[in-house]
C-alpha cells in the first residue's frame, strides 16, 4: 500500500510529507521511502499558528486555521506526488498528524473531573476532499482515552526500524522537542523506554528570531551557538526543575518551552549568543540526564541515532558527543532514513495500522492502560 504521511511538528517549520510503500504487517512489515517533501510554512500561517498555540484563542481563529492547515495538507502531498513523478491515485492513504497547538497529556483537574486533553489542527476532510484519497487523522486522542499522555507515539516505528539483537540503542528525535526510544538489545515492544527529554530545537530557534529580529529562522549548523559561551550556572538551575526528575511516560512542548520560558532566559541579561549556546546545550544536557536516570538502570546502550532538524546542528551534536561519550553517535540517515522524513515515515505506517483495524500505540512509551487502534479515519 501506498501511503503519505503529513508531519507539521512543533518547530513550525513547515509542512514534512512522506510517500512510502509498506507491505505485510507485524514486525515484518517492509517500509521504502518513494519521495520527501517539505513545505514551508510562510511567515503569515507560522505567526497564526503561534497565536493560537498554548494561548487564550478565539474560536474563529481555531476553526478558520484548521480549514486553511487542510487546504495546505492537501497542497503538499499533491505537490510531493507531482514532483516525485508520482500519480495522486497511486496513493492508497493519507495519514496526517495535523499541527498541534495545545497538548496536555497530564491530566489536570477541570469542571470537577480530572482531564487530559490534546488538540491538532489540519481537518482532515478537506484533506480528503481535495485529494480524493482517504485520510487518517487525529492519532491521540484514543491513546489519552485509554489512560496514556498521547505521546510518544514514534516508538512503534523506532522499534520497527532501529531494533537489534545484540546492540542496545536509542533513536532520539529533536524537532521542536527532544525525544526518545529505548531499545533493549533483543528486546520485545513491551519492553521500550520512551519519553520526551526537555527542548529540542525550539528555544534555540526563538532565541536565534530574538537576536536576529526575524532574519534567521534557526541557527544553522549551529554556528551562532559556537560563537557564544555556555553558562554552567544558568544550564544547572534549569535542570533542576521537577520535569526532569520525573518518571516517565512524560511529555512536553511549547507549554513549557515556549514563551515563557524564553521570556526568563532573555530576562537574565546574557548575550543572546551565550543564550543560544546555553540552549543548545541545554537540549543534549537533557538527553543525558534522561539517559542516565530512566534508561541505564533498565539496560545497556551502544548506540545514539539522531534524526530530526537537530541532526543538522553540528554543534548540538558535538554536545551530545561530550555528555554521552560511551555511545557510538549516528544519524537515521546512516540506516537509511533520511534525518528530516522519520516522523513523517512515523506516520504514514501507524496510519497504515489504522487502516488495517491494528492497534499501534506502545503502552510502555505512553503509558495507556492498553494497545488501542489510534486515529479517525475519512474514506
Amino acid at each position: 500500500m501506498r501511503v503519505a504521511g503529513i508531519m507539521s511538528g512543533t518547530s513550525l517549520d513547515g509542512i514534512d510529507v512522506a510517500v512510502v510503500d509498506i507491505e505485510g504487517r507485524g514486525w515484518n512489515k517492509r517500509v521504502k521511502v518513494r519521495a520527501f517533501r517539505t513545505t514551508p510554512y510562510s511567515g503569515e500561517v507560522r505567526a497564526a499558528i503561534l497565536s493560537v498555540s498554548n494561548a487564550a484563542a478565539h474560536t474563529s481563529q481555531l476553526a478558520r486555521l484548521h480549514f486553511l492547515l487542510g487546504e495546505l495538507y492537501a497542497d503538499a502531498v499533491k505537490t510531493t506526488c507531482r514532483r516525485a513523478g508520482l500519480p495522486l491515485d497511486s496513493l492508497g492513504l493519507i495519514a496526517s498528524h495535523g499541527q498541534t497547538v495545545y497538548h496536555e497529556g497530564e491530566p489536570v483537574r477541570f469542571l470537577g473531573r480530572r482531564i487530559a486533553s490534546t488538540l491538532q489542527l489540519g481537518e482532515a476532510a478537506v484533506i480528503a476532499e481535495r485529494t480524493g484519497v482517504p485520510v487518517v487523522s487525529d492519532f491521540r486522542p484514543r491513546d489519552i482515552a485509554a489512560g496514556g499522555r498521547g505521546a510518544p507515539l514514534a516508538p512503534y516505528v523506532d522499534y520497527l526500524l532501529f531494533r537489534h539483537r545484540r546492540r542496545g540503542r536509542i533513536a532520539l528525535n529533536i524537532g521542536g522537542i527532544a525525544n526518545i526510544t529505548a531499545l533493549p538489545a533483543a528486546g520485545k515492544p513491551k519492553d521500550v523506554i520512551a519519553f520526551d527529554t526537555g527542548p529540542g530545537n525550539m528555544v534555540v530557534d526563538a532565541l536565534v528570531q530574538e537576536s536576529t529580529r526575524g532574519r534567521l529562522k534557526y541557527d544553522r549548523g549551529g554556528r551562532l551557538a559556537a560563537r557564544g559561551r555556555v553558562h554552567v550556572s544558568l544550564l544547572d538551575e534549569i535542570l533542576r526543575e521537577p520535569f526532569y526528575y520525573r518518571e516517565p511516560p512524560k511529555t512536553a512542548g511549547r507549554e513549557q518551552y515556549g514563551r515563557e520560558f524564553v521570556g526568563r532566559m532573555l530576562a537574565t541579561g546574557l548575550p543572546l549568543e551565550d543564550l543560544i549556546a546555553t540552549a543548545t546545550a541545554l537540549t543534549a544536557a537533557a538527553v543525558a540526564e534522561g539517559v542516565a536516570r530512566f534508561v541505564r538502570p533498565r539496560m545497556r546502550v551502544d548506540d545514539l541515532i539522531v534524526s530530526g532538524g537537530g541532526a543538522h546542528n553540528r554543534q548540538m551534536l558535538g554536545y551530545l558527543g561530550a555528555f554521552l561519550p560511551d555511545l557510538a553517535i549516528a544519524t537515521s540517515a546512516d540506516f537509511g532514513v533520511n534525518i528530516d522524513a522519520k516522523e513523517a515515515i512515523a506516520f504514514a505506517v501507524l496510519g497504515y495500522e489504522t487502516w488495517h483495524r491494528r492497534p499501534a500505540n506502545l503502552p510502555s512509551a505512553t503509558g495507556a492502560r492498553r494497545p488501542v487502534v489510534l486515529g479517525q479515519i475519512h474514506p
